[in-house]
């Protein structure tokens, strides 16, 4: 590993986690270079909720490139974005009644955010974007103002402006219902608080620590938008796609947002796409006033338009996630109350899972001790106090069994190796 040691940048991270060197990836395994096998619980932190070369979107993309299918296309027309469009709107955006235009801003997640936001202020002419406490949007500098967690604030090197920070749900330990603070101060003259643009908001945050809002929260949020003429934009980057049940995080409430923001498993097979969604009527955008020179990936609209094909033309991916979302939750609660005196406990919705400590050091403890048995599960949280789990949606039962007796044994490793002197 002496090449990456000595050419590849200091800002490395997972791979200190975990330092091997990866060579190959079915399902849910990843293979290193000796032929180990780790059982992937982290899935490309949410990129890959089909499994690792997934065969059938794996047939239609060498397909694709055997034909000489065109690669990159700017946001030129092509046959691939075509049936892309095509199928997300028979297949997701029609069955949920969601008459939302689609925007392919960029490659990655943060072109989505950076869009989101831009479109809001132009819209509303209005700056100020609500966002929440240990929330994450990404690494761009509109992206990250609106991002909760100060290392990686303090990291812009600019002020981050233009952005009012409001308590998540539970964020006070469930005393009230935080929407009700934000209603308060935009009804206060005296609150200070300019009248926002957007608010911003993730249904689970993951890298926030696995905080789940409740559907009544969510609805509540919605309703104060609505009411005050303020868009509603809910980053599903790496929540949506099928991680919480159904296609979208947000169905369960019941909401339909103003804005959406979609990436990582929206290609199906970890190849970059991010798509931003709006109401019809707000696609006040100009030709060419946001764009980018990597807007029309076809590979990945081939692999995306397989991915809803064989997956989302049903309800049985959806079952089936929510119910090994209930096979993972009643796992790690039995660790959790096992590890009572660490103050581990469980958080999550669906697929998307966090095993908590109030421990210092516990999770990151049990981060070390999974892949060392073969387990890869990163943390999350502002003391990366949590174990996340975002294993793929097509992990068997039998897998998730393999992999939670694993997070058992790591967890009895880490408490005791973390335990206080």
């Amino acid at each position: 590993m002496e090449i990456f040691d000595r050419l590849e940048s200091e800002v490395r991270s997972y791979c200190r986690s975990w330092p091997v060197v990866f060579n190959e990836a079915r399902g849910s395994y990843i293979y290193d270079e000796s032929g180990r096998p780790y059982l992937d619980f982290f899935a490309g932190a949410g990129s890959l909720n089909y499994g690792h070369n997934n065969p059938v979107l794996k047939s239609k993309l060498i397909d694709y490139l055997a034909s000489d299918g065109v690669v990159h296309s700017l946001d030129a027309y092509t046959t691939a974005k075509q049936e892309f469009l095509q199928t997300f709107g028979d297949v997701i955006l029609g069955p949920r009644g969601l008459d939302y235009k689609v925007q392919f801003p960029g490659p990655a997640g943060n072109n989505a955010v950076e869009a989101a936001l831009k479109l809001a202020r132009k819209i509303t002419g209005r700056e100020v974007i609500v966002n929440f406490t240990n929330s994450f949007h990404g690494m761009t500098l509109g992206a990250l103002a609106v991002t909760g967690n100060s290392m990686k604030r303090g990291g812009a090197g600019v002020p981050l402006t233009h952005v009012n920070t409001m308590p998540y749900d539970n964020y006070m330990d469930g005393e009230t219902p935080d929407f009700l603070w934000l209603r308060s101060v935009l009804e206060d003259s005296g609150s200070g608080l300019d009248k926002p643009a957007a608010v911003i908001v993730e249904t689970v945050q993951g890298e926030g620590g696995i905080n789940a809002a409740s559907a009544e929260w969510l609805r509540g949020l919605a309703a104060l938008c609505e009411e005050h003429g303020i868009l509603l934009i809910v980053d599903d980057i790496q929540m949506g796609c099928g991680r919480t049940g159904g296609f979208f995080s947000f169905e369960e409430a019941g909401i339909k947002p103003d804005i959406v923001t979609l990436s990582k498993s929206i290609s199906g097979y970890g190849i970059p796409l991010a798509l931003t969604l709006f109401k019809r009527e707000l696609d006040v955008w100009g030709p060419g006033e946001h764009n980018g020179t990597f807007r029309g990936p076809n590979p990945a609209f081939v692999t995306g338009t397989a991915a809803l094909d064989t997956f989302w033309r049903d309800d049985e991916l959806q079952k089936a996630t929510l119910a090994k979302g209930e096979l993972i939750r009643t796992r790690l609660t039995a660790i959790a109350e096992e590890f009572a005196e660490a103050g581990a406990h469980v958080r999550g919705r669906g697929m998307a899972a966090g095993l908590a400590f109030e421990r210092e050091g516990a999770a990151s403890a049990l981060s070390r001790e999974a892949f060392q048995r073969g387990l890869l599960v990163e943390t999350s949280g502002p003391e990366d106090e949590v174990a996340k789990l975002l294993p793929a949606l097509t992990t068997t039962e039998e897998e998730l069994e393999q992999g939670l007796d694993i997070m058992a044994e790591a967890a009895r490793a880490a408490v005791k190796i973390s335990q206080p002197a």
